[in-house]
């Protein structure tokens, strides 16, 4: 006797999708365009026409436990080419904000990420809040002398005090929800090969952003993520280099501006604003190439915007303000990349994480990525 499958049609998992975006999915019609033309879906295991009928009929367990939503770059050659302007890669974007809701953890605050567009007050206000009430608590609050040190404002050893226990509850939690996503792949079941070895191969992918070579309509958008990501990897970098400038080599803070560990955070700098301007100006200008803006890419574009502005106007208004301005922009500097790094987990932030492990499982299956590194 032939194996029984049941489905299970939701139409609270269609009205979720359509909330996030994927209203364009009652449009498909199924005439596999999609498939046809996207340069990224295997021939053996095309997308995404199969994920749209999903997501018709809310097949949420599917959309899910599919490593191919994750395939997906929405780089909309699809949906450019789609003659229902059912909007492929819109869907698909929805399905993976609908995927990083579901296994949050704690659910609650995938909830308040996912709500931000009126949620937005206190997802930056609390944080904001958080170091105003610390420094005040510490007797901190007041402007220090010129010339302006910012480490004269918030010691050294305080942001380190509370950013590194904020990345390992990020961290916790990221490890929590990527245990989930990896059981709902399936986990290790029917798999072959090594995790380990797959993950080397497809951070290079991710690194040089490669499969973007293989798009057409967002093609221009590689060079914005790719600075995106090589700025906040400098930054970070740039940070550890601080620490043991600091502790290591006792050097005085602020370095000047010729030293190694300067100009690398200033490089790093430049590449997030301009990778920003990129991503900014082709969402406003070219909705084909970005996709429909919906709140979940907007929270996390903005804040990334706002991180790099006030971190850039921080560093110009010490040289050229008075001290109170200077310092109050990187107190709001701080709130809002604390902001950053606590969304992580549940912020458009996370599609480093759950594409990674997506890739990673079909490296380690029978169904290599055909454009893969």
């Amino acid at each position: 006797m032939a194996p029984t499958f049941t489905l299970a049609p939701s139409a609270a998992v269609r009205e979720h999708l359509t909330k996030r975006g994927g209203e364009s999915a009652a449009r498909c019609y199924q005439c596999a365009t999609c498939s046809s033309v996207c340069a990224l879906s295997p021939e053996d295991s095309p997308f995404p026409r199969r994920q749209m009928l999903w997501a018709q009929w809310g097949l949420a367990e599917r959309l899910m436990g599919d490593p191919a939503v994750w395939l997906c770059h929405q780089c909309n050659d699809c949906t450019s080419r789609c003659p229902r302007d059912a909007r492929p890669g819109d869907v698909l974007q929805a399905a993976r904000a609908l995927l990083i809701e579901s296994l949050a953890f704690p659910r609650a605050l995938g909830k308040l990420v996912a709500d931000a567009k009126t949620t937005w007050p206190i997802l930056f206000g609390g944080p904001l809040l958080f170091w105003v009430a610390l420094l005040a608590a510490l007797g901190l609050l007041s402007t220090p002398k010129e010339p302006l040190a910012f480490g004269d404002f918030v010691p050294h050893w305080l942001i380190y005090a509370v950013f590194f226990p904020t990345a390992g509850w990020v961290t916790y939690v990221s490890c929590v929800s990527g245990h989930r996503f990896w059981n709902l792949l399936g986990g290790g079941s029917f798999l072959s090969g090594s995790f380990l070895r797959s993950l080397v191969p497809a951070l290079l992918e991710i690194a040089i952003h490669k499969r973007f070579t293989s798009c057409d309509v967002a093609r221009p958008r590689r060079l914005g993520h790719l600075l995106l990501l090589w700025g906040f990897v400098g930054a970070a970098v740039t940070s550890g280099l601080l620490i043991l400038a600091l502790y290591g080599f006792h050097e005085k803070l602020p370095l000047p501006l010729p030293h190694p560990f300067k100009m690398l955070g200033n490089i790093s700098g430049v590449l997030l604003v301009v990778g920003g301007v990129i991503l900014v100006v082709k969402r406003l200008n070219d909705k084909d190439s970005a996709g429909a803006s919906t709140t979940y890419d907007v929270f996390f574009l903005g804040t990334v915007v706002v991180v790099i502005a006030t971190g850039v106007l921080a560093e110009v208004a010490r040289f050229l303000t008075p001290a109170g301005f200077a310092c109050s922009v990187y107190l709001v500097h701080l709130g809002v990349v604390m902001t950053l790094f606590l969304t992580f987990p549940y912020s458009k932030f996370a599609h480093m994480l759950y594409r990674t492990l997506a890739l990673i499982h079909v490296r380690m299956g029978a169904t290599p990525p055909s454009t893969g590194a």
